[in-house]
């Protein structure tokens, strides 16, 4: 289904912290969530244990430390290069090519967590034209007052002619690391955690010229997710579908194994392409002219393409996912984890449909007809009876893509950190991550929906 449980993939969302804080509670807009939020309000040591922060406004980009870099005002504040702050020549590991850029320095105030984390995930919104690409770096302080390195949490442009965009294997300092996306963490069960953070972004460009990166959004999630193999039931709060277009990516079996062996490895791409869509972003034919025209759904082709991780080698890079769907007009994106389908209800009561990441056993879906080890679907509804109504891309065809699942069984392999796998070994749940796309100027509605959600 897809990559995201191999063994160069993430080792962490395991959340291998037993008892470091009780499970999660949803803030919602509904009366489940609401009842929710006063046992949280009346048990203190019931805490959320994600924290989302962004980096979006005007006034926040001014906190930042800037080195050649310039704020910009306007319906979505960002930031620029100004004068770059030197150059500096980069060797691409994909393609052994060395080229000279001028680059320019953002760096975030510390932002510190509300609940420390055992992992942290960035994600960012961008645009960077032909000529330019960013880079994304995270540093941390312990909870034993200590420091991390400064991570290279991505190397990313929405092309792929002037850099591969890549994460960096081979980081850690012996207390935590990178995995693909994510930080992590190496041994949860000591009481080590990250207490904060600081983001580091560099945008880069070919000498000489104006062109630049322009960053709207820069963020990251920080969690710790108690140990579970099962949680604790959700009351059904919400019964609504979106229409969402369906998108099968079983459809594109061997097209361009070159990004990660074709279609059935798709789901993620596959699954941002239905909400990107959902929210209005369309590709022009000259766009998908470089797709076979023999081909359906030729959209799928091209988001597999420009989510590609060329260190990963797959489609699965979350925040790949995130800025992907960012490059169409009007969208945002970003990754985080929710605390319960409460919180789903929430969003799709605003009209937020989300991605989802699970892993499970045939047995453990009813529905579904087959296991994995890792893969997205787009959660678009609640029926009646509360169960889950999900566009899975692991179909036959678009017309088929349409799914209900129970939604205990639902509930129970997304949120959970630990799950058996077939041979009856213990191994990691995703704890309820996903993406979220939404309107660059969402409505009031949908800000309060997001806000309960965490997400600012």
């Amino acid at each position: 289904m897809s990559r995201a449980q191999q063994p160069s993939r993430r080792t962490v969302l395991t959340a291998a912290a037993a008892a470091a804080v009780t499970a999660a509670v949803a803030g919602a807009a509904t009366p489940a969530a609401e009842a929710a939020q006063r046992t949280a309000d009346d048990d203190p040591a019931q805490v959320r244990p994600i924290d989302y922060h962004a980096w979006t406004t005007y006034r926040a980009w001014r906190l930042g430390a800037a080195e050649g870099v310039r704020v910009v005002s306007g319906p979505r504040p960002g930031v620029v290069i100004g004068t770059p702050a030197g150059r500096t020549d980069y060797t691409d590991p994909h393609t052994g090519t060395t080229a000279t850029w001028e680059y320019a320095v953002w760096t975030a105030p510390d932002h510190r967590l509300t609940t420390p984390a055992t992992e942290v995930v960035a994600s960012w919104n961008a645009h960077t034209p032909a000529g330019t690409w960013l880079q994304v770096e995270l540093q941390g302080t312990y909870s034993d007052g200590t420091v991390t390195p400064w991570y290279v949490m991505g190397r990313w442009a929405a092309g792929d002619q002037d850099i591969k965009r890549t994460s960096v294997d081979g980081q850690g300092d012996g207390r935590s690391g990178i995995s693909t996306d994510t930080f992590a963490i190496d041994d949860a069960s000591t009481g080590l955690r990250l207490t904060s953070y600081r983001l580091r972004l560099t945008l880069y460009r070919r000498p000489g010229t104006h062109l630049t990166p322009t960053v709207w959004r820069l963020g990251a999630m920080g969690s710790d997710i108690p140990d579970r193999f099962t949680v604790p039931a959700s009351t059904p709060g919400l019964v609504r579908e979106l229409i969402v277009p369906r998108y099968s990516q079983e459809i594109h079996k061997g097209q361009y194994p070159q990004y990660d062996n074709g279609g059935e490895a798709w789901c993620s791409p596959t699954s941002s392409q239905m909400i990107i869509e959902y929210w209005g972003g369309r590709l022009t034919p000259g766009q998908l002219s470089w797709v076979d025209p023999s081909y359906a759904d030729p959209q799928v082709d091209n988001a597999a393409r420009f989510t590609y991780d060329y260190q990963y080698e797959g489609c699965g890079n979350w925040p790949f996912n995130a800025a992907y769907a960012a490059t169409f007009d009007g969208i945002q994106g970003v990754v985080t984890r929710l605390a319960s389908l409460t919180d789903l209800e929430t969003l799709i009561a605003a009209g937020i449909p989300a991605i989802t990441s699970q892993s499970f056993l045939k047995t453990e879906l009813t529905g579904a007809g087959y296991g994995t080890s890792g893969h997205l679907m787009t959660v678009i509804g609640f029926t009646a009876d509360g169960d889950v109504i999900a566009n899975d891309p692991a179909s036959p065809s678009d017309d088929a893509v349409r799914r209900v699942y129970p939604r205990r069984e639902f509930e129970n392999i997304w949120l959970r950190t630990k799950r058996y796998n077939a041979s009856g070994k213990v191994v990691s749940g995703t704890g309820g991550v996903c993406y979220l796309y939404f309107p660059a100027h969402p409505t009031p509605h949908q800000l309060r929906a997001l806000a309960a959600v965490g997400v600012c």
